[in-house]
């Protein structure tokens, strides 16, 4: 990779406008089907369809930094890990090792917190451009009283935050009842505002790739501005089946409607190679400009550290431990 003047052009920048959605499209929703053997065959071959090495794969491995939502969802969250959390997204990578890489001012794509953090990561990413996500409407279950979601929404955008992380109702989905998921995600997308909302299908839940098909298609309907896999507390989170579902589902509805819906993979990736993978899918399926943080990221809290250490090596010829690059 060549050397660059330090620039901030690589920065998070949302340019996609919000999605004011479409009619509820009921023949359109009943139609889409899901050929599970013929998806997981295709997204078996995946891992072995692209190899970047050297100065590619440290830009590629450098591009997976800029697009990721830096999350610490866990009980025993404290302002003090929020905060070392939002020093980490602001420099995510040891400043020699970016100067080496010609990558000063590399940032990741956002922070993503419950909401009782909101406030702390705002104060600390204070004159940054580097957005916090709030996870909301009764995460991970969703299963809270409907007007308690709403108005949970509406604190963490009072708070600061300028991304909702909303989960949708697994039974809507199960059951076929698309316009009760429809009405669900529209009024969602409203109490959000100005912020952008990201709709957890929590995929690992909905019984088959059809339903994961289906459900993408009715929450970008309603509006959506990205759809994701998952909290990260499923038994099974972000895969590459589901992946393939979800993105050509993003690439029917861009070509029939001219409307461009963001992807968020999250839980489980947590190897630099994966994160190749998933990027080689996202520029095969929808195009270079989905590999921008307003319409593809990663939910990740160790992808990170590992990312980290093949830069390291990249630079250095040698490996580190993984303590050398903590995140939090």
């Amino acid at each position: 990779m060549q050397t660059t003047t330090p620039t901030q052009t690589h920065l998070p920048q949302v340019q996609e406008p919000r999605k004011d959605g479409i009619p509820l499209d009921l023949s359109w929703v009943r139609s889409v089907q899901a050929n599970t053997s013929a998806i997981e065959r295709r997204a078996a071959t995946l891992p072995g369809r692209r190899s970047v090495k050297k100065d590619y794969q440290a830009a590629w491995l450098c591009k997976a930094i800029s697009l990721m939502d830096l999350t610490t969802l866990s009980g025993d969250d404290t302002e003090g890990r929020v905060r070392r959390l939002c020093a980490k997204a602001r420099q995510p990578v040891r400043a020699d090792l970016l100067d080496a890489l010609g990558m000063q001012g590399l940032t990741t794509g956002a922070i993503c917190v419950y909401h009782d953090m909101v406030p702390t990561a705002v104060d600390a990413l204070r004159g940054t451009q580097i957005p916090v996500a709030a996870v909301s409407t009764g995460f991970p279950a969703g299963l809270s009283p409907f007007h308690l979601r709403l108005a949970e929404i509406g604190e963490s955008v009072a708070a600061g935050a300028e991304e909702i992380d909303i989960v949708i109702t697994r039974r809507h989905v199960l059951q076929g009842n698309w316009q009760a998921l429809y009405d669900e995600m529209a009024q969602m997308r409203a109490a959000c505002g100005s912020a952008h909302v990201k709709a957890i299908l929590a995929t690992g839940e909905l019984g088959s790739l059809r339903n994961v098909a289906r459900a993408s298609l009715v929450c970008m309907m309603a509006g959506a501005d990205f759809i994701k896999t998952s909290t990260g507390k499923e038994g099974v989170n972000a895969t590459l089946p589901v992946t393939l579902t979800m993105i050509r589902a993003i690439r029917d509805y861009h070509t029939r409607t001219g409307l461009r819906v963001g992807y968020k993979p999250a839980g489980g990736i947590s190897k630099a190679k994966d994160a190749l993978v998933y990027l080689s899918m996202i520029k095969d399926e929808l195009g270079d400009r989905w590999l921008q943080p307003d319409l593809f990221r990663f939910g990740a809290s160790s992808l990170l550290g590992d990312i980290e250490r093949q830069l390291e090596h990249h630079v250095t010829g040698g490996y580190s431990a993984g303590w050398r690059h903590a995140i939090g």
